[in-house]
């Protein structure tokens, strides 16, 4: 059985898109999606719609809460800036409220049968909240304290941005990064380069094996910036 997890969209449909065509043109119809779907980018509708087209459960990210309401920003170790706040206006007024209330609608975590008794916890940030940073590079304890405890075979995901698998005794923890807006963390902060790819996994068990798949679908990156420049 195959399951896809993807997370961290933010508005961007060109890339939403390839990956869909990457799904279909490999049979995948299993997936998960671990939030923040259209905050940031230049087609946040159409990112809700081909979610909710597909059916895929969903989980609520920290900056879908934001679109929804701009306080629940209040509580974050990131400051927001007023360009956010008014790009996030913009997605709430272009959402119109059916779109909204499917993005209310998502799940603080879900969970889904892998295959061969295999199970997945999907969270946004770390199971307790969407809003808490725990690198791959974390201090064990820190590392256990956010995502022990669930009694999940593998637990994924999303909101910063950085794919990595990393393990807790027999859990997998594991970010698949991010479909529509993926960077190098270690980059010159004064020159921010965004990936011209979705970064995505793809979770196998079947025959007693678990496998992950991380994958890297390119788009058109000079699409994304021109529909930007015509909103």
């Amino acid at each position: 059985m195959r399951t896809a997890i993807l997370s961290d969209i933010h508005g961007n449909a060109i890339a939403l898109r390839a990956v869909l065509e990457e799904l279909d043109a490999d049979g995948i119809e299993r997936v998960v999606c671990l939030g923040d779907v259209c905050q940031g980018g230049a087609e946040p509708e159409a990112c809700v719609d081909l979610i909710e087209e597909r059916g895929w459960p969903t989980v609520l990210g920290n900056a879908d809460a934001f679109v929804l309401d701009p306080s629940t920003a209040e509580g974050s170790s990131e400051a927001v800036s007023e360009r956010q706040l008014a790009v996030r206006q913009w997605t709430y007024d272009r959402l119109g409220s059916s779109r909204r209330g499917a993005i209310a609608a998502y799940a603080p975590t879900t969970a889904a049968e892998l295959g061969d008794g295999r199970t997945l916890l999907g969270c946004h940030a770390i199971p307790a909240d969407y809003d808490s940073v725990v690198l791959p590079s974390a201090p064990e304890d820190e590392f256990r304290t956010a995502f022990d405890g669930t009694g999940a075979d593998l637990v994924a995901c999303g909101h910063i941005h950085l794919p990595y698998v990393r393990r807790i005794g027999p859990t997998l923890v594991l970010n698949p990064g991010s479909v529509g807006l993926g960077y190098d963390h270690e980059q010159d902060a004064e020159n921010v380069r965004f990936d011209p790819w979705a970064s995505w996994v793809v979770v196998a068990s079947r025959g007693g094996r678990l496998s992950l798949d991380f994958r890297r679908t390119p788009f058109d990156a000079q699409a994304v910036a021109d529909v930007h420049l015509s909103t």
